[in-house]
């Protein structure tokens, strides 16, 4: 793990472009100022090359979005393709609603992204793998998430963000496995879409490894979430929203290292902590 990626953030504060979905824009935008980036929204499809131009990265969510907005999205990701810009992808529901199950595929045909960031059943989707869903929640299913994992990486030659009770960060050799994080990061809504935002910052910050991006990004989200839910036992998800904004903007490296609780495997070589 690079820890240091979290300095380095705060240090240079990357503006992070967000095609969000408007359920949570405000938790991401706020979820990214806190941590010490600089947030910033669009929808209009007329001033994104303007936008991608002041920009370091770039996130497409798909919660919600319109025909008309597929092709700001698609616009949008392969303006950040041509600006060399990391790019996220959240393809939220894509296992559970055909319109998007058909869209989100034909669009990553059309730009590259570098990081994919779902729950088990959205990267089973994408893989072409059989996953349960429920809504926009990964519902029970069987099989090896690490192979999915693996496999969608290796099918889309990025990294992918498999969350969940444990998080799964592969380029499609490496994998690693972070286990830190609370129940309350699933009943919060907003969760998901920050760590793919997160993730775009951290990308920002780390171009050239999108991997080690990737793992600081998994851990921030889950180590804060942890650190938050254990501030009061009676904790509810409402004032967990605000203690979890509060731990973001106050978590440093050495939070990181003391709560670290994950597996990293390379070349059949295994690290752990």
């Amino acid at each position: 793990m690079n820890f240091q990626l979290l300095d380095t953030l705060r240090q240079i504060k990357p503006v992070v472009l967000n095609i969000s979905n408007f359920v949570t824009v405000q938790d991401v935008a706020n979820g990214l100022s806190a941590l010490g980036a600089s947030p910033i929204m669009s929808e209009e499809s007329a001033e994104t090359e303007d936008i991608v131009q002041i920009s370091q990265a770039i996130q497409l969510n798909f919660g919600a979005f319109t025909t008309e907005q597929v092709a700001h999205i698609k616009k949008t990701g392969q303006l950040g393709n041509q600006y060399q810009l990391p790019v996220v992808v959240d393809p939220v529901a894509v296992s559970s609603i055909n319109y998007r199950h058909q869209i989100i595929p034909q669009l990553l045909q059309e730009f590259h992204a570098d990081i994919i960031r779902g729950n088990t059943s959205e990267i089973a989707t994408l893989g072409g793998f059989s996953w349960q869903a429920k809504g926009i929640d990964s519902a029970d299913g069987k099989g090896d998430r690490r192979f999915i994992a693996m496999q969608t990486a290796q099918k889309y030659h990025c990294i992918i963000i498999m969350s969940g009770a444990t998080d799964i960060i592969t380029n499609g050799t490496a994998v690693t496995q972070i286990t830190n994080g609370t129940p309350l990061l699933q009943v919060h809504v907003g969760s998901g879409d920050l760590l793919s935002s997160i993730s775009a910052a951290f990308a920002a910050v780390s171009p050239h490894n999108l991997y080690q991006a990737a793992q600081m990004a998994a851990l921030v989200v889950a180590v804060s979430g942890e650190l938050a839910a254990q501030q009061q036992s009676t904790l509810g998800p409402g004032t967990f929203t605000a203690a979890l904004l509060d731990e973001l903007a106050n978590i440093n490296i050495q939070d990181l290292q003391q709560t670290a609780h994950y597996q990293t495997q390379e070349e059949n070589n295994a690290a752990t902590n």
